[in-house]
């Protein structure tokens, strides 16, 4: 694991945490369920590239799927 690929998974983990408060406060499924995808992810992707496409697809789910 390079330095990069932790530095990724501390940002997307962080989002994640900020869209599990969100979710909490707003009741609303789709942040809740990205903010876990956003903090677990990172424990399964090693490729920085790879970390780095994942989460901002899932950083911008929320934007594109109102529920």
């Amino acid at each position: 694991m390079g330095e990069a690929t932790l530095w990724w998974g501390v940002l997307f983990s962080a989002i994640g945490l900020g869209y599990l408060a969100y979710a909490r406060r707003q009741r609303a499924p789709v942040p809740l369920v990205s903010g876990i995808a956003l903090i677990a992810f990172p424990y399964f992707v090693s490729n920085a590239w790879a970390m780095v496409l994942v989460g901002a697809v899932l950083v911008a789910l929320p934007w594109v799927v109102r529920i």
